[in-house]
């Protein structure tokens, strides 16, 4: 049995004056499964995918990680690109610091933009990059190193309907390449029920896990899946949750 990729064990986070903020929360994350984490604001879900990203501590419990350093990504809502660099530089950079000569990283650079559909604007720079190109590119510099761990906070938050299906539905078939465990931060229920294969709601803060439940389907997703009786009978199923889980803290 492959191991797990990452796991919260009995983890509490507390914000000096401010309180408890998360927790106790379990969560284990297996190979290749993809994760949704919704609930109200303030409830601890960009908390979670920090501590499973290794970017912060937990006040109590464990974080147990199996991969390697190097071997998770993180996309947040904001693309974060350097402005002075080149698409094509952006995603490369990762490899450079992690010592990859410059000529190879740009030249998988150049094939991961090729992936998102953005091999004609390698040389663009983020300014000259509309809201879905810049996270296209946030995505293929997350996706060059090849995680075992893709980690994305509400990285579609900002961007248009239309936008947001596309990009949905470019992680989904970017995830059918390689397999990643993939954790997906996000505040709407059918993002979340459209791409994910489990979705963990969690409660108001300090949040804590009030359900969770699988999503039938394949995956990547066919166009018509959210027209599906499945897809909205577990749309409601999770609203349902996560109404009751806003309803008081736990």
């Amino acid at each position: 049995m492959e191991p797990l990729v990452a796991e919260l064990a009995q983890v509490e986070v507390e914000y000096g004056q401010a309180g408890l903020a998360l927790g106790p929360v379990d969560l284990t994350l297996s190979p290749g499964e993809i994760t949704a984490l919704v609930g109200p604001s303030g409830c601890g879900k960009s908390t979670a995918l920090r501590l499973l990203a290794g970017l912060e501590s937990p006040t109590r419990g464990e974080v147990r990680r199996t991969i390697r350093r190097g071997e998770s990504a993180v996309v947040f809502q904001a693309p974060t690109l350097a402005p002075w660099l080149s698409a094509r530089d952006n995603v490369a950079l990762p490899l450079e610091l992690s010592g990859l000569p410059r000529r190879e990283a740009r030249a998988r650079a150049e094939a991961a933009l090729a992936r998102v559909g953005l091999a004609a604007a390698a040389g663009s720079r983020p300014a000259q990059l509309s809201g879905g190109m810049a996270m296209r590119v946030s995505l293929a510099r997350a996706l060059v190193t090849e995680p075992r761990l893709l980690l994305l906070d509400e990285p579609f938050a900002a961007l248009d309907e239309i936008t947001r299906r596309a990009l949905a539905d470019d992680v989904l078939r970017l995830w059918a390449e390689t397999r990643p465990a993939i954790v997906f931060v996000t505040h709407s229920v059918e993002e979340a029920v459209y791409m994910a294969s489990r979705v963990v709601v969690f409660s108001r803060g300090p949040g804590r896990i009030a359900g969770e439940m699988t999503v039938a389907g394949p995956t990547p997703r066919p166009e018509s899946f959210r027209t599906t009786a499945g897809f909205r009978a577990t749309v409601e199923a999770v609203s349902t949750v996560l109404a009751k889980g806003m309803e008081a803290r736990p």
